[in-house]
């Protein structure tokens, strides 16, 4: 200013050559007066830009979610936002601007947000912004609210503090805590959970005392599920952890290990005597009638036990001879328990290294089809044989199809031997003379694979084997596994022109409905029926099979036959086929085809 003044004197005098007074006093004033205009706008434009920089921090502060306050060095309030006094319900005409740290602690207090020592807290938060150091601490309010609280000391003294309400946060992450080490359905703690308690249980056993693992299956549970649907079976599982919780002691802790498995673990025990106690109390809360869905449900449940350190130390022996005990129970029939025994383990090894030589048998043909004739109870003709398969073990002989058959069904290994066995006794059955039927049984897994109908197909083209000559036969399971699924494949094989027959119609659910809804050409009566003929029950049974199927249009074929006496009684009873050692037992190819020859094939109804 000064020196656009000089500027302005030096080019007037210049012009005048002298200096005029008035004329510099106008000079000067208009300058000063210009200088005033300019700097008064300049004044206006910043306290605008300040203000709307003012509004603007106000908008931001006031819209945070966490509650904001800053305090200048002595303890006083320059900043709080709505937040802050809405998280606690504060009077906004005393928080505000100038009031002490403590007034507004005290506040809290009398308006309930507070129920800890005013003074303490104050002396606390003190001595921690005195050392420099940002403070972070969790609050609960009186009314169950979980708060995070930040200071943050501030260059010049003073600090800024935030107020978060993370109670949701705080219960979302219990919540996956929670289910991290709990089940979802049941809410027993899981698997997870319960390997490690077991873990600390097995480091700590007292002096003579033990810990029993007990595994839990619960019988027939898939059953429940299939039939009744999914929902049911939720509604199963969660009635039998609640029994479950009802029976349990103190010392015992129940987890569900996943799908219908439960397992307990059962500390500081005196003797196995404990443990039986605990097994029956199981059986007890298993065995009680269900309500699920409207419908009354019983269930059952196969129990394996292991103590430790009788049966081993280490949590991965511990659980592995849990899990063989319960097999042994399910092997025994189920419904019953067992406590481990080193002969399990040497069981298991056997199961696994038969296993191993049935790939082995696979991959070298080792395999064999023998045949079983089937004859008309009519004129004593046969009518066709059953394909069954057999293993000739190059060490242990023949191996008995009830030892090697569930194996491969457990391992899946009998979908390649049943399409070994199909393909083998489609090309036999070429080979024989007239028109002898074929019958090869069907595994429920091979009905699963979904590519049952195809494998077929394509063995009936390989072989030249006409379908109308192929019979196969099923067992109820696989109805029962997946009703409308195994209902479509068994009509695709219906248009491939093949038969459909029943096995061991009887030993299981029995649905008249499996016969309403797909007609069978053939129900196979179980040979327990045929063994109890002499007796009352045993015909009436036979009896009322026969005359279901003849109104369904079905033939009969009773199975184990071994006696005239019973190949009569059937007659009489208007079966019309039988199968059993009374005319032959099984036998290898080469020796089928001798007893077809010397029986020429008759029409047969």
């Amino acid at each position: 200013m000064h020196r656009l003044i000089a500027k302005q004197i030096a080019q007037a005098t210049e012009a005048a050559g002298h200096v005029d007074i008035d004329k510099l006093a106008a000079l000067v004033g208009s300058t000063y007066e210009a200088f005033d205009r300019d700097r008064s706008a300049e004044l206006m434009v910043r306290e605008r830009d300040l203000q709307a920089q003012n509004d603007r921090f106000d908008i931001a502060i006031n819209n945070m979610t966490q509650g904001l306050l800053l305090f200048d060095a002595e303890s006083r309030l320059i900043v709080c936002n709505r937040s802050y006094i809405a998280m606690y319900g504060l009077s906004p005409e005393i928080v505000k601007s100038g009031i002490a740290l403590r007034d507004i602690i005290a506040h809290r207090r009398e308006s309930g947000a507070f129920n800890g020592d005013v003074d303490e807290y104050c002396a606390a938060l003190s001595r921690s912004l005195l050392q420099g150091r940002t403070s972070h601490h969790q609050t609960e309010t009186p009314d169950g609210r979980t708060i995070m609280i930040v200071n943050k000391p501030v260059a010049g003294g003073g600090w800024v503090a935030t107020h978060e309400d993370v109670t949701e946060r705080r219960r979302a992450e219990a919540r996956i805590r929670h289910l991290a080490h709990y089940d979802a359905l049941t809410d027993l703690p899981n698997r997870a959970l319960f390997h490690e308690r077991l873990r600390e249980e097995l480091g700590s056993i007292a002096p003579n005392r033990q810990l029993a693992v007990l595994y839990i299956d619960v019988d027939e549970f898939k059953s429940v599920n299939d039939t009744l649907g999914h929902q049911a079976g939720d509604q199963l599982l969660q009635s039998v952890a609640t029994n479950l919780r009802r029976v349990a002691r103190p010392n015992e802790f129940i987890a569900r290990l996943g799908g219908d498995e439960f397992a307990i673990m059962q500390t500081s025990i005196n003797d196995q005597a404990e443990t039986a106690g605990l097994v029956r109390r199981v059986f007890e809360a298993i065995r009680t009638p269900f309500e699920c869905l409207g419908h009354q449900v019983t269930s059952d449940a196969s129990v394996g036990v292991a103590m430790a350190p009788r049966h081993g130390t280490g949590l991965d022996q511990i659980l592995k001879n849990a899990d063989l005990a319960m097999y042994a129970a399910k092997a025994a029939g189920r419904r019953t328990s067992r406590f481990f025994e080193p002969a399990m383990d040497a069981r298991v090894k056997a199961r696994r290294m038969l296993e191993m030589d049935m790939r082995q048998a696979l991959i070298d043909g080792a395999f064999e089809v023998y045949y079983q004739p089937c004859v008309s109870l009519e004129n004593n003709r046969i009518t066709g044989c059953e394909a069954l398969a057999r293993w000739r073990h190059p060490e242990r002989g023949m191996i008995s199809p009830a030892d090697f058959i569930p194996v491969a069904e457990e391992t899946g290994l009998i979908n390649e031997l049943g399409e070994w066995v199909l393909n083998a006794a489609c090309k036999d059955a070429m080979t024989w003379p007239g028109e002898f039927k074929l019958a090869v049984n069907v595994s429920p897994v091979q009905f699963k694979s979904g590519t049952l109908a195809l494998k077929i197909a394509a063995a009936l083209a390989a072989s030249g084997l006409p379908a109308r000559r192929l019979e196969l036969e099923i067992t109820e399971a696989v109805l029962i596994r997946d009703d409308e699924a195994a209902l479509a494949t068994l009509h695709q094989l219906r248009a491939l022109g093949v038969r459909i027959a029943l096995d061991d119609f009887g030993t299981g659910y029995s649905s008249l409905s499996y016969l309403q809804r797909f007609p069978f050409d053939k129900i196979k009566i179980d040979r327990c029926f045929v063994n109890d003929l002499a007796t009352q029950g045993g015909s009436s049974i036979v009896q009322a099979v026969v005359n279901i199927a003849a109104a369904r249009h079905m033939m009969t074929l009773a199975e184990g036959v071994e006696t005239a006496e019973q190949r009569e009684s059937l007659r009489a009873l208007g079966c019309t086929e039988m199968q059993g050692f009374l005319f032959s037992k099984p036998v290898p190819a080469a020796d089928i085809l001798p007893l077809l020859r010397s029986d020429p094939r008759k029409a047969v109804a």
